[in-house]
């Protein structure tokens, strides 16, 4: 097999791989809010009083039954950063292998460009994503399905985005710890939803692409020799007329 070749496996085999890391961890990232957000629920506010009667320093015997509350509410919130880090990792991951699955030159600084420059950051990632979809050459007659999938991935991501933005800096004046409920929950739920099946609809085209290219396992090509070409009226050797 020509190294060629199996640079591109080793590469779409990457891009699988990374995709799996997207799934997991975006996973991991709703579950963390999940719980975050029950602790909102149901110990959130009562907290925030109590913390807010002792000037954010709980001390003293009558502080000790909030400390194990505060406990749990600062490991939920380095669960949820942790997650979140992670999630941006692994789709960066992801997304740098699965355009050079479809070219083996691409660069990964336009990725990097995309998230991290402000203004650019709210549109750029779809872009690429949409050009890597292009660049699986899909079949025809799918690029409006594929277009509802990734305009609703990534609005369902802007509006979490504001949501989190906007109630962050409210949740001490509305008396809860965060402000993080069900809302930023639920938005959060469906961006990781709808952002696993744009992975896993670029990670199925990209198999299929290849599983078309790649010759059946097994498969044995034999080639014949041609017939020596015998010129008319003239007797083949170890013939005779």
């Amino acid at each position: 097999m020509a190294r060629g070749e199996n640079n591109v496996r080793y590469t779409q085999a990457s891009a699988a791989r990374a995709a799996s890391a997207v799934y997991m961890t975006l996973t991991a990232q709703v579950l963390s809010l999940a719980a975050l957000v029950a602790f909102e629920l149901a110990r959130g506010r009562a907290l925030a009083v109590q913390l807010a009667a002792f000037g954010g320093r709980p001390e003293g015997a009558d502080a000790e039954a909030v400390v194990g509350a505060v406990t749990v509410f600062a490991v939920l919130i380095l669960l949820v950063a942790g997650t979140t880090i992670a999630v941006a990792a692994a789709y960066v991951t992801w997304l740098v292998r699965a355009r050079q699955a479809n070219d083996r030159s691409a660069a990964t600084g336009p990725v990097a460009a995309a998230w991290l420059l402000p203004g650019v950051n709210l549109i750029a990632p779809a872009v690429l994503v949409d050009e890597v979809w292009r660049g699986t050459r899909p079949p025809a007659g799918r690029r409006g399905r594929w277009l509802t999938l990734l305009a609703g991935w990534w609005v369902s991501w802007l509006a979490t985005l504001a949501l989190v933005t906007i109630r962050l800096p409210l949740g001490s004046s509305e008396g809860d710890l965060t402000g993080v409920g069900m809302p930023e929950l639920l938005g959060s739920l469906v961006a990781a939803l709808l952002c696993g099946a744009t992975v896993r609809e670029l990670t199925r085209l990209q198999r299929a692409a290849r599983s078309a290219r790649a010759p059946e396992p097994g498969t044995v090509h034999t080639f014949s020799p041609e017939p020596p070409h015998v010129a008319p009226g003239s007797t083949p050797l170890g013939r005779t007329s």
